[in-house]
């Protein structure tokens, strides 16, 4: 008897569970599936491209394999001036994001005029491209494969940029350096969405991987942190010593990240700093240390180009 009971107990375990993990994953996932891209989900996949997390073209998840996001103010092909436009570069080779590769990722509406209007079908990884976000007539946003649509090339794109952000490869310094298990980036209640801007819509996370909504909330959420606060110096010092401009921060340093060198090349002293700084904590320096400006291809100024671009 004691027996029976006790396979009794185990079945109804194993059924309670199965439709918990159901109820949890199975029909949310469903529900996410039959989501559109937003406009802000094609931003962040252009962005972002494949997969910010473990892969095996970037196991040491150093950023590689990523597109460049840029800003434009004339055409690349012409030179004529144009409003300002972000463009989303891929090199020959780069790993497109699932949304040009999936058929069921952008969503009915948004693949229909992405591929009719957009020519997203022409653009093959091999070649590379350079990508548009737009948004049509019926307020539908789409891709634009500018490359076929425009005739903008990788190389004339990068060579007209005003700025090249290095965002994608950023969120991989991110999610490597653990900066999810203090920070999140889903703001939930309704004080929360007066401090840290809006809450994300469903469809804004379609085609990206990982989602980094973040773990816990020991700091402030980052959604919108660029548009909070968008001082490229004040970033840099908080990266490099939080305690420079929040003197109680339990943030940890980053300033390996900076590399050998900083941006003109020079020497970057760690243990020098330090003491400067330790003269300047003990009050015998007026002033703290100058925060070397991180090197154009260094792991903070990626890191950084990814928290300015949370907007």
């Amino acid at each position: 008897m004691a027996f029976r009971e006790y396979k009794i107990g185990c079945w109804m375990f194993g059924i309670a569970l199965s439709l918990s993990m159901f109820i949890t994953i199975v029909l949310p996932g469903l529900d996410i599936s039959s989501m559109s891209s937003t406009k802000v989900a094609l931003e962040k996949q252009l962005t972002y491209g494949w997969e910010s997390g473990f892969n095996y073209y970037d196991p040491f998840l150093q950023g590689k394999d990523k597109p460049i996001k840029v800003t434009l103010t004339k055409s690349p092909k012409t030179g004529a001036a144009i409003d300002k436009t972000h463009a989303y570069v891929f090199p020959a080779g780069t790993h497109f994001p699932d949304g040009l590769t999936h058929d069921n990722i952008l969503g009915d509406g948004v693949q229909q005029v992405s591929e009719s209007k957009g020519r997203i079908g022409d653009a093959t990884e091999e070649k590379g491209g350079v990508f548009l976000v737009q948004t049509d007539a019926n307020d539908t946003p789409y891709i634009e494969y500018a490359t076929a649509t425009r005739g903008w090339t990788v190389a004339a794109t990068l060579k007209a940029a005003d700025e090249q952000i290095l965002a994608g490869s950023g969120k991989t310094i991110f999610v490597r350096e653990g900066c999810w298990w203090c920070h999140t980036l889903l703001p939930e209640e309704t004080q929360d969405w007066q401090d840290f801007g809006r809450p994300p819509l469903v469809g804004d996370f379609n085609g990206e991987s990982p989602t980094t909504f973040g773990s816990d909330r020991k700091a402030p959420d980052l959604l919108h942190v660029g548009s909070r606060n968008s001082s490229r110096e004040w970033m840099t010092m908080h990266f490099f010593n939080p305690r420079l401009v929040q003197p109680h921060s339990i943030m940890p340093r980053y300033d390996y990240l900076w590399g050998d060198k900083d941006v003109d090349g020079k020497a970057v002293d760690l243990a020098a700093w330090d003491e400067h700084f330790m003269r300047y904590a003990a009050g015998d320096e007026i002033y703290p240390p100058e925060v070397p400006i991180p090197a154009a291809d260094s792991e903070a100024r990626k890191l950084i180009d990814f928290v300015l671009n949370l907007k």
